[in-house]
C-alpha cells in the first residue's frame, strides 16, 4: 500500500510564549480565565471578589483600585499567600500525518499546585494624598504532562510567571472630598516563560528520505526559556454617594512584552545533519501581550453587621491573537510557524457579602461566573481552559486594633473543554479535558 503525506516543512513554533497560557491554571482567579491571576486578597477571595474595586478596608486596593487607598488613615502592611491547585485530565486520542494513531497515554494530571505570594504597604501622607507599593503575580500558568503522551506534539510543559519574579506596582490616591477619590498606578511587570513540546521529525523527513523515516519514528524536543520586563499603568475611582454605598471603577492597561531567551533542541544525532544547520541551540525573542481589563464594583452596608456587593469585570483578550518567535539562527525560519490563539473578550461577574459576628470574627461567602476567552477552534493543551463557576467562603479574625488575619477558599467548577488541535506537522489531538480548581488564600495585616 502506498501512503501519501501532506507536504509540510513547518514544526510547532516554540515561542517562549506559546502560552495561551491558565489561568490557568496557574490561572484560576477572578476574571482570570486563561492565564490571568487575581488571588491577591484573602478578604476578596472569601466573597468571590464581590464588591471588587468598591470593597472597603483592603490593603490589596493598591492593585485592585488605587483610589480605595484613601480609606486608610494609618500605615497598612499586609502579606498574602495563595495556593492554587488545578486538575487537568485529558481523555481522547490523536492521529499523525498518515492517519495512524498517535502512541502514548493521556498525559496524567497536567495540572499543578502553585504558590502565589503578594505584599502590600500603604502610607497616608496627609488627609488627601496616600501612597502605596505592592508586589504580586497578575498573570501566570503551569501545565505539565507525562513524557511521550499522546499530545506531546502540542505541549509537554508550559509555564508563565514565577513567584520569584513579581510585578511591582507603585500607586497614589488623592481624596478630593469625603465622596470622591481618584488613584493612579505605575506597573513594572516581570514575566518569565518556559515552553517545551516534542517535534515530529519523522513527518518532516518522510518525503526527503523516501519513507526511510515515518511519523513518530524520530521525535525531537524543543524547549524555550525567556524573560522580559514590560510597563503599564492603572487608574481607579471611588465614589461614596451615601454613607452606606460605595461604587468603584478600576482600569489596568495592556502591557506589551518582548520575551527574550534561549531555545534548546534535543534532536537524534542520526537525523540532525539532514536539517542543514536548523534545530541547533539558539537565542530567540517573541512579542507578547497581557491584556487590559476593567472592573466595576458596588458595595452596600445594610447594617452594622451585614454588607454585600457585586462585581463585573471585562478583559480585552481579543488583543491576544498570534505569537511568532524570531530565532537568531536564520536557518530555523524555514521550520517555524506562528501559534494562533484568537482569544475572545471575556466577562466575570460575582455577588457576595460578609457578616460581622462580633468585634473579632467576620464570615464571608460569594458566588461568581468566569467566562473563558478560549474557543474550540484554537484551544490546545497548553491552556485547556473552560468557563468556570465559583463557590467561595472565608473568615476574618481581628486579634487586636492593629493585627488582623483573613482566609478565603474557592472551589472552581470548570466546564469540560473540547480540543481538536492540528499541529504544523499535521498531528491531530481530539478529545476532552476535565478540569477543576481550588484556591486557598491567607493573609496577615498590621496597621500602625
Amino acid at each position: 500500500m502506498t501512503q501519501t503525506i501532506r507536504s509540510n516543512r513547518f514544526v510547532p513554533a516554540l515561542t517562549a510564549l506559546s502560552l495561551a497560557l491558565t489561568a490557568a491554571l496557574a490561572s484560576s482567579g477572578a476574571h482570570a480565565s486563561a492565564f490571568q491571576l487575581t488571588e491577591n486578597s484573602a478578604q476578596a477571595i472569601g466573597r468571590a471578589e464581590a464588591g471588587g474595586p468598591a470593597a472597603p478596608d483592603d490593603c490589596a486596593s493598591i492593585v485592585n483600585n488605587p483610589a480605595a487607598m484613601s480609606d486608610f488613615k494609618v500605615t497598612c502592611l499586609a502579606a498574602t499567600g495563595s495556593v492554587i491547585n488545578a486538575s487537568v485530565k485529558f481523555t481522547g486520542s490523536g492521529t499523525d500525518a498518515f492517519g495512524g494513531p498517535l502512541s502514548g497515554g493521556n498525559g496524567g494530571n497536567g495540572g499543578s499546585t502553585q504558590p502565589l505570594p503578594a505584599t502590600f504597604i500603604i502610607r497616608p501622607i496627609n488627609d488627601q494624598l496616600t501612597l502605596g507599593f505592592a508586589t504580586s503575580v497578575p498573570f501566570g500558568l503551569k501545565t505539565q504532562y507525562d513524557d511521550r503522551w499522546v499530545g506531546r506534539y502540542q505541549a509537554v510543559e508550559t509555564k508563565l510567571g514565577s513567584p520569584s519574579s513579581p510585578t511591582l506596582t507603585f500607586a497614589g490616591s488623592w481624596k478630593f472630598s469625603d465622596e470622591l477619590a481618584l488613584g493612579l498606578s505605575f506597573i513594572a511587570q516581570r514575566e518569565t516563560a518556559v515552553l517545551s513540546q516534542d517535534i515530529n521529525l519523522g513527518t518532516i523527513l518522510a518525503a526527503p528520505t523516501n519513507g526511510a523515516l515515518l511519523p513518530q519514528e524520530a521525535d525531537g524536543q524543543g524547549t524555550l526559556k525567556g524573560s522580559s520586563w514590560g510597563y503599564g499603568f492603572g487608574a481607579g475611582l471611588l465614589w461614596t454617594p451615601t454613607p452606606a454605598d460605595r461604587i468603584g471603577i478600576n482600569f489596568h492597561s495592556q502591557v506589551d512584552q518582548t520575551i527574550k531567551g534561549k531555545a534548546t533542541f534535543l534532536i537524534p544525532s542520526n537525523v540532525l545533519p539532514l536539517f542543514g544547520g536548523a534545530f541547533t541551540n539558539t537565542k530567540g525573542s517573541a512579542d507578547f501581550i497581557t491584556p487590559a481589563f476593567a472592573n466595576l464594583g458596588w458595595w452596600h452596608k445594610l447594617d452594622d453587621r451585614f454588607s454585600f456587593g457585586v462585581n463585573a469585570s471585562y478583559t480585552d483578550w481579543s488583543s491576544f491573537k498570534i505569537l511568532q518567535i524570531n530565532y537568531d539562527n536564520p536557518l530555523q525560519a524555514a521550520y517555524n510557524a506562528p501559534s494562533i490563539f484568537n482569544y475572545k473578550n471575556s466577562w466575570f461577574g460575582s455577588i457576595g457579602g460578609e457578616y460581622r459576628m462580633d468585634d473579632q470574627w467576620t464570615l464571608r461567602a460569594g458566588v461568581a461566573y468566569d467566562q473563558t476567552p478560549t474557543t474550540n477552534a484554537t484551544r490546545d493543551p497548553k491552556v485547556p481552559d473552560g468557563s468556570r463557576k465559583w463557590l467561595a467562603f472565608g473568615a476574618g479574625y481581628k486579634y487586636n486594633e492593629n493585627l488582623r488575619f483573613d482566609a478565603g477558599f474557592v472551589h472552581l467548577f470548570v466546564n469540560d473543554s473540547m480540543v481538536n488541535d492540528l499541529t504544523p506537522t499535521f498531528d491531530t489531538l481530539n478529545g476532552t479535558f476535565k478540569l477543576y480548581g481550588n484556591v486557598l488564600t491567607v493573609s496577615a495585616r498590621y496597621t500602625f
